[in-house]
C-alpha cells in the first residue's frame, strides 16, 4: 500500500496520487509477488489506474519526471476493412466493425509505434506501423484471436520536405553466413539498399550494414530465409528520411482469378496450371473474383478452376486420380503482401488467407478500367 506520485509525460507539473496495492517481479513467465524490487527488475503494479505510457512513477517525497524516449514514426500504413467476400462470417468470431475497431484501439494503448485512424468509410481503418513485420505481427494475432477481415497492399508514407519527396529509411545489419553474402548483397542492391560495411568473415559468418527504403523490405524477410537456408539474422532500425531512391524493379506478374464460385476440381485445376502457377490445390472451396495463382506473363487471366470432367458416349466423367498437378505455391503472409497490387485484398481469417480482387465482377472490374 506505497503511495506513490505519478508525473504526465505531457504534462510534468500535472501529479496524481496513487496507492500500489501489490507488486511482482517476473520469474521465466511467471509473476511472483514480492514486497521490493531493485533497479534492473522487470514489475508489474496492481493499483494505478490514471497512467499511461510514457509516465512515471515518483516516491512522493521526491516527484522528478523521467525524459520520455521518443518513438520512431510509423513508416507503412495499410487499410484494414470488414470482410465482405462471398465467405464472410463463416470462419471467424469477431467480424464486425465495431469488434475490429475496439480490438485495432485496444492495441494502441500498449503499442506506443502504431497509428489508427478513421476513413470516410465505417467499416474501414487505416493502420499505420513501423514496417511490415510490425503489421504483420498484429494481423496474424487477431487472426489467431478469432478475428476476421480483409487487408489491403502496404503504402509506404512519405514525407515532403523542403520540397522534395522524401521515403523512410531502415538500416539493416545481416549476420550472415560467408557463403550466402553475395546473394545477400545482390538481392539488396536490387531492392535500392546500399552497402554500408562489411566485416568479418568472423567464425564463417560475415556482418553487412546496409542502408534502405522501407518499401525495399516489403517481402524481403522470407526471401532471405530461402537465400540463407535460414541460417542468417537480420535486424532493422529506422535511420531517417532521405530523397526518393527511384522505383524498384519487380517482376511483372500478373493474377489467376477464379470466375466460379464452388469446389476446385483436379480437372480445372489441371487445365489453370498451364497458365501459371497455382496458390490452391484440388477440394479447396473459392469464389469469383478469387485470385488462385500467378501468370508469369504479367497479364490477369480468368480461368475456372471449378470444371468437371463431363460424361459423354467417348468417356465417361471418371475421376481425376490420373491427372498430375504441378506442385502448388504456398504463400506466406509477408509474401502475399509482396504479391498484391492496389486493386487487391488480403481476406484473413482464423483458418485462410485468401488473394482476391477488389471488385470481385469481372465485368465491373473492366467498365473500372475505363
Amino acid at each position: 500500500n506505497q503511495e506513490v506520485i505519478i508525473l504526465n509525460k505531457a504534462n510534468p507539473d500535472k501529479k496524481i496520487k496513487a496507492k500500489i496495492n501489490k507488486l511482482y517481479e517476473f520469474e521465466g513467465l511467471d509473476r511472483v509477488e514480492v514486497e521490493s524490487a531493485k533497479m534492473g527488475s522487470i514489475i508489474a503494479m496492481a493499483g494505478l489506474t490514471e497512467i499511461e505510457i510514457g509516465d512515471t512513477i515518483c516516491d512522493v517525497s521526491n516527484p522528478e519526471a523521467i525524459d520520455f524516449v521518443k518513438i520512431s514514426e510509423p513508416t507503412l500504413a495499410m487499410t484494414f476493412s470488414v470482410n465482405n467476400s462471398p465467405f464472410a462470417g463463416k470462419e471467424g468470431d469477431f467480424v464486425t466493425s465495431r469488434q475490429i475497431r475496439t480490438r485495432l484501439y485496444r492495441e494502441i494503448q500498449t503499442d506506443v509505434s502504431l497509428r489508427v485512424e478513421e476513413t470516410g468509410l465505417t467499416d474501414a481503418f487505416k493502420v499505420s506501423g513501423r514496417g511490415e513485420l510490425h503489421l504483420s505481427v498484429l494481423i496474424e494475432n487477431m487472426r489467431r484471436e478469432g478475428y476476421e477481415f480483409q487487408v489491403s497492399k502496404p503504402e509506404v508514407l512519405y514525407r515532403t520536405i523542403d520540397g522534395k519527396k522524401q521515403e523512410p529509411i531502415e538500416k539493416v545489419t545481416i549476420d550472415v553466413n560467408n557463403e550466402f553474402a553475395g546473394a545477400v548483397i545482390d538481392k539488396l542492391g536490387k531492392r535500392r539498399g546500399e552497402l554500408l560495411s562489411m566485416s568479418g568473415p568472423n567464425g564463417g559468418y560475415a556482418r553487412l550494414i546496409f542502408t534502405i527504403p522501407a518499401r525495399g523490405l516489403i517481402g524481403y524477410r522470407q526471401e532471405f530465409l530461402t537465400d540463407t537456408k535460414g541460417n542468417g539474422i537480420i535486424n532493422t532500425m529506422f535511420d531517417g528520411y532521405a530523397p526518393y531512391k527511384g522505383d524498384i524493379p519487380k517482376r511483372k506478374v500478373g493474377s489467376i482469378i477464379a470466375y466460379e464460385t464452388g469446389e476446385a476440381t483436379g480437372y480445372g485445376l489441371y487445365a489453370a496450371q498451364e497458365r501459371g502457377i497455382l496458390f490452391i490445390e484440388a477440394g479447396v472451396q473459392v469464389y469469383s473474383g478469387m485470385i488462385v495463382g500467378l501468370n508469369p506473363k504479367g497479364l490477369d487471366v480468368e480461368v475456372n478452376v471449378t470444371r468437371k470432367k463431363q460424361q459423354s458416349n467417348v468417356r465417361s466423367s471418371g475421376t481425376d486420380d490420373s491427372l498430375k498437378l504441378s506442385p502448388v505455391k504456398d504463400m506466406s503472409l509477408e509474401e502475399a503482401l509482396e504479391f498484391i497490387e492496389d486493386d487487391e485484398l488480403i481476406e484473413v481469417t482464423p483458418m485462410s488467407f485468401r488473394i482476391r480482387k477488389k471488385i470481385l465482377d469481372a465485368n465491373q472490374r473492366y467498365k473500372s478500367k475505363k
